[in-house]
């Protein structure tokens, strides 16, 4: 490949192009799944933070901006081949194994990390914070402040909005010692009043028979199904998705070095 004006040569650039055209695309893709998972719908930042497992949102980060490293990188892949010269080419190459290497990253993370969010996590992060007390003889730290609100009002939201109780269920907040046992007796009221079936106006449809269980007055449903789900499902689509762009890329990054390697 010595020759710019080769037919020969002239397809292998197009091909190129080609290829960096397609991971400019699903760069941008990847930047917007990223941005989605980021923007947090299900609002359960403040759980996953608790558990000590936020790294997903620091490899979904870092896959946001190799998102948009990928774009802009391959768009001056692109003009860098129409050139054909060497220097700019080099460049080119260098920028897209250091951004290969981050997203590898970021994949390997938003992967390993989708299997730390299962139901015994949010059980024991239930029943040690929701509706604890903070202490009042020494201030509490903010992040503790933080915490034990942030997760006390995820739990009340999502058991009123889903209309679902507990991780498995409602008998989670009869089977296990927690906090809100110790705030709540038994015979007052087992479980907290967002389990019970609410009117349009926010009311409780019927006290009496939420307290003893009567369905449909009680919500039966356990509440994993609407955190740890939708969170799994778009850890695993942002990490093998963003693996399918590495394989994709790594073939583009191979050509282009051949055609660095035979360019004059």
């Amino acid at each position: 490949m010595t020759s710019k004006g080769d037919s020969g040569v002239r397809c292998y650039q197009i091909t190129l192009i080609l290829g960096n055209a397609m991971i400019a695309c699903l760069g941008i893709t990847l930047s917007a799944m990223c941005i989605f998972f980021l923007t947090d719908q299900s609002n359960i930042y403040t759980m996953v933070y608790e558990g000590g497992n936020d790294s997903i949102f620091r490899g979904t980060w870092i896959g946001l901006f190799t998102g948009l490293a990928y774009f802009c990188t391959s768009i001056l892949g692109m003009y860098c081949i129409m050139k054909s010269k060497r220097i700019l080419l080099l460049v080119y190459i260098l920028l897209m194994v250091f951004i290969f290497c981050f997203e590898t990253a970021s994949c390997i993370t938003a992967i390993t990390h989708g299997d730390y969010f299962v139901p015994n996590m949010f059980l024991k992060q239930m029943l040690r914070r929701y509706n604890k007390p903070l202490p009042e003889a020494m201030p509490s730290s903010l992040d503790e402040i933080y915490m034990t609100s942030g997760i006390t009002h995820s739990w009340n939201r999502f058991m009123t909005e889903k209309q679902c109780c507990g991780v498995y269920g409602p008998q989670d907040w009869v089977n296990y010692s927690s906090e809100f046992r110790l705030q709540n007796l038994d015979a007052d009221f087992p479980w907290p009043r967002q389990c019970c079936q609410q009117d349009a106006q926010g009311q409780l449809t019927n006290l009496n028979a939420c307290k003893i269980g009567v369905n449909p007055f009680l919500s039966t449903r356990g509440c994993f199904d609407f955190m740890g789900g939708p969170l799994q499902r778009q850890a695993w689509g942002v990490g093998w998705f963003g693996f399918a762009i590495q394989c994709w890329t790594f073939v583009v990054i191979i050509g282009a070095i051949y055609y660095y390697v035979k360019l004059d």
